[in-house]
């Protein structure tokens, strides 16, 4: 193995030792952290500075995303002004490892003036800032993969997931659902996946392949054949879908009979019964879900009376929302 690789493995083996470190200290403090947060009825105000600044940027942003309204706070511009941002409904979560950064300490005084609870997330239980906090989540890790000791790497990582922890915990604290997230995220594929339903999709009228029971499968196959999505529905004579005919179905037929005898028969007595369908209403994504895991082409949307109402296909998912 080269030094290379050597070394790229003993950095991911020490921050995933890290990582396994913060598993037991997951107790009444966190617990206490995420039921603050979950009752502030403002801003979750997120500190820090230097390596911690750009962890604190991306807790924000993950908190902001999944329900928790909340704003990244930079300390040293926060002590020349922007604290006027900060009001007593808020709570603020303050990153430092040493847990003796300057700035943020000397925040500590105004936010007490204010009436602001403060949550802190060091890797220093004895450091002033875990003292003088509320509750305080210890986020120490054994070392940094580093091998100077000097560059923040195991320990950022460390505070980044357990960020990442308090923003899952109070996901699902708020119930938080996928039309919630759609709101918050509606550009961009992630967006389009969240909004992009089976009735933006579908092909409707003309271009949905529908034939009776009574029909014989040589009138069926043209139909099947001409919307050309290898799929048919099968209605009754009140247009409720009693199955669907699949171009597989036809191959396994003449496989069995090559000389075509069953084109004359009618499509009931070879369409596949009770088939799997979706709602217009349905996430675009279920739609490409279902499809993926039978692995059909196309999937019939039904109405609330099980009245075929369109179709739509794998390729024109997989496009439309930038798979």
């Amino acid at each position: 193995m080269s030094d290379i690789l050597k070394t790229a493995r003993q950095t991911l083996e020490i921050e995933i030792e890290g990582l396994r470190g913060l598993i037991p200290r997951l107790g009444e403090p966190f617990e206490k952290a995420a039921r603050m947060m979950f009752a502030c009825t403002g801003r979750v105000a997120v500190s820090g500075i230097g390596k911690s600044g750009h962890v604190s940027r991306k807790i924000a942003a993950t908190l902001a995303s999944t329900g928790t309204p909340a704003f990244f706070l930079h300390p040293a511009e926060a002590l020349h002004g922007d604290l006027g941002m900060v009001t007593r409904q808020d709570v603020v979560l303050a990153l430092s490892n040493s847990g003796q950064t300057e700035e943020l300490v000397r925040l500590l005084a105004p936010l007490r003036r204010i009436g602001v609870p403060i949550i802190s997330m060091t890797g220093n239980p004895a450091s002033e800032l875990a003292r003088r906090a509320e509750i305080h989540l210890d986020v120490s890790v054994a070392k940094e993969a580093c091998p100077l000791g000097l560059a923040p790497t195991a320990s950022t990582t460390a505070a980044l997931a357990m960020g990442d922890t308090l923003a899952v915990a109070l996901l699902n604290m708020r119930n938080f659902r996928e039309e919630d997230f759609a709101l918050f995220h509606p550009g961009g594929s992630l967006g389009k996946k969240l909004v992009t339903t089976v009735a933006d999709l579908m092909e409707t009228g003309n271009r949905l392949p529908v034939v009776r029971e009574t029909d014989p499968l040589s009138e069926v196959i043209p139909v099947m054949l001409d919307k050309n999505y290898g799929i048919t529905a099968v209605v009754d004579g009140n247009g409720q879908l009693t199955g669907v005919f699949s171009l597989g179905d036809l191959t396994r037929m003449h496989l069995k009979d090559p000389s075509l005898g069953f084109l004359h028969k009618s499509v009931t007595d070879f369409m596949t019964r009770t088939p799997r369908t979706i709602s217009p209403d349905a996430l675009a994504a279920a739609a490409l879900n279902i499809m993926e895991t039978l692995k059909i082409r196309a999937l019939i949307a039904v109405d609330p009376h099980n009245r075929p109402a369109g179709i739509i296909g794998l390729y024109e998912v997989l496009k439309a929302i930038d798979y």
